[in-house]
């Protein structure tokens, strides 16, 4: 099967409710479903008061970017703050959560690998 190049709106991908998120949405721009043989590209929205609470995955990696506001992670239990033009790296394994504390909404991308054993441990 030969993979085929893709470009779309970001506005077509479906919104949804992160898991165990507060005013937290997900929305995968580009991932298997489009062919994508290695990697999957997403963008979080944080609302003004949202969270993502404290977890992580053994297995997995993460590279972000932040488009569009300010919030604060917890990286294994450091405080940071990010703002928009920040890029953050999670190194599998490490505990990290996520919180908007300001008055506009947060926006990021997530790149992560593709692979089956994609686990998820929440701390909270």
């Amino acid at each position: 099967m030969e993979i085929q190049a893709l470009v779309r709106p970001a506005e077509g991908a479906p919104k949804k409710p992160v898991a165990k998120g507060k005013g937290a949405f997900l929305q995968v721009l580009v991932g298997p479903e489009d062919g994508a043989p290695n990697f999957i590209l997403r963008r979080f929205t944080l609302e003004p008061g949202g969270r993502i609470p404290a977890h992580r995955h053994p297995t997995i990696e993460h590279e972000q970017f932040v488009l569009k506001g300010r919030m604060t992670i917890g990286l294994d239990g450091v405080e940071r703050e990010v703002v928009a033009g920040d890029a953050v790296f999670i190194p599998a394994g490490v505990a990290h959560w996520y919180e908007n504390r300001s008055d506009a909404a947060v926006e990021f991308l997530c790149v992560i690998p593709k692979t089956k054993e994609y686990e998820t441990e929440w701390l909270a």
